[in-house]
């Protein structure tokens, strides 16, 4: 998919610690929102359980379009280990027949390590707390912010 001009890349691959057999990704979803509240927005992360960084991102919707973006902005070589995501439904059309993703609950704790993320983000960004007037001016600036607070975030657990 090619990126609008002007857009600034969600990839964060250039700071990832090498892949490693057995790997496992966690993926989810926390939502935020662009200026009002009926402007949801949904950051999409999959997270290296071992390294605890972020190995992709992206902004949008609750769709299983946005969900097989994400999927599309994994490095490769981590695609082939095996991934854990909740049961929201999106993830079913992209992971069907894949024998290495499992859809679990969050208190399996196969999840924990992504909610543990959710909840720094939500720490250190107003505009991802859930109760805050602190709502993103604009798509751009979201992903902006988003950006920097994942960089630093790997950077940070390295």
């Amino acid at each position: 998919m090619a990126q609008k001009k002007g857009r600034e890349s969600d990839s964060v691959a250039e700071g990832l610690r090498p892949a490693e057999e057995g790997d496992v990704l966690e993926l989810d979803e926390c939502w935020t929102y662009v200026r009002e509240r009926a402007n949801k927005r949904w950051l999409w992360v999959a997270l290296c359980r071992r390294t605890r960084q972020v190995v992709a991102f992206v902004i949008g919707d609750r769709s299983a379009r946005t969900c097989a973006r994400l999927w599309s902005r994994i490095p490769e070589e981590y695609r082939q280990g095996r991934s854990f995501s909740d049961f929201w439904k999106s993830y079913r059309p992209v992971f069907a027949g894949d024998p290495s993703h499992r859809q679990v609950g969050k208190s399996s704790g196969e999840m924990a390590h992504v909610e543990r993320f959710f909840g720094r983000l939500r720490q250190k960004l107003a505009r991802y707390v859930r109760r805050t007037r602190a709502a993103s001016e604009s798509e751009r600036m979201l992903h902006l912010t988003t950006k920097l607070f994942v960089e630093w975030y790997n950077e940070a657990i390295t």
